[in-house]
């Protein structure tokens, strides 16, 4: 991917999130029961999901025809081009219904089976994190590099607990206990691309989460990459968007944070 379309296609993003976080804002408090779904329990769906993923989308078409989609509400497409757009319209849905004020908008763009580009956005902060590979990454234009923090007991942790995979709650709540007792304190606030995002600016150390979808991952896997960090599955490997299963931080922090998570779930999860 040559830095023209490179650009082209950041800018394209950066307009989608930006065009999503404003139909996000204008309907926050506006929810009646009636404009909420329940996909499975404790996983819902809004019609303002539904229309920032429209937005987005439409806004892709417009520039880019032959991209095709892994969105998180509506579209899965089989490829018809190199080019893949993967999109959460609305991560931290439970958050919004409530008006708890951590939710984003996350666009990554795939080429081939490289992250090539992504954009996470918060609209409550007018946060905008972008990276593009080999350029780095950056918020609202100013370069992000992962903490210097090596001391696991100065770190703070950001996690999300596993409300998919409740059956593996007793295992998650022992490597978090052994976790807490080691770093200095952990966060849980309910946007995983937010998370990753805090990873790469530094603001939090480390990260680590069950379950998760490729939408939830995909821009800010590329984020911390292009920060400094590291981010891998539970066994250390790469197929943490396959699995779901992530453990991320500057590359001491996630050391300490995979010894762990490799110890507790050894057997039980696929990494």
């Amino acid at each position: 991917m040559n830095n023209s379309i490179s650009a082209g296609i950041l800018n394209t993003a950066v307009t989608a999130a930006r065009l999503a976080g404003d139909i996000i804002m204008k309907n926050l408090g506006q929810l009646s029961p009636e404009d909420i779904d329940t996909k499975q329990a404790s996983d819902f769906v809004t019609r303002v999901d539904r229309w920032s993923e429209a937005a987005i989308m439409r806004t892709v078409e417009e520039k880019f025809p032959t991209h095709s989609f892994l969105a998180e509400e509506t579209r899965r497409d089989e490829r018809s081009d190199n080019y893949r757009w993967i999109i959460d319209p609305l991560d931290g849905t439970t958050n919004y219904i409530h008006g708890f004020p951590m939710f984003s908008v996350s666009i990554a763009i795939e080429y081939g089976a490289e992250m090539m580009a992504g954009v996470v956005f918060d609209p409550v902060r007018d946060e905008l994190f972008h990276a593009v590979k080999g350029c780095g990454a950056f918020l609202n234009n100013r370069r992000l590099h992962v903490s210097e923090n090596h001391l696991p007991g100065r770190s703070l942790i950001a996690t999300g607990f596993p409300f998919r995979k409740r059956e593996l709650t007793d295992k998650y709540l022992e490597a978090f206990k052994e976790i807490f007792n080691s770093v200095s304190d952990i966060r849980r606030a309910g946007s995983a691309a937010l998370d990753l995002a805090y990873v790469a600016s530094g603001r939090c150390d480390g990260f680590f989460e069950l379950n998760l979808s490729p939408w939830d991952v995909a821009s800010g896997s590329l984020l911390i990459k292009e920060a400094g960090g590291v981010i891998t599955d539970f066994g250390g490997g790469r197929e943490f968007l396959s699995t779901g299963n992530v453990v991320a931080g500057n590359t001491n922090i996630h050391g300490e944070l995979l010894d762990i998570i490799k110890r507790v779930f050894k057997g039980v999860v696929e990494c």
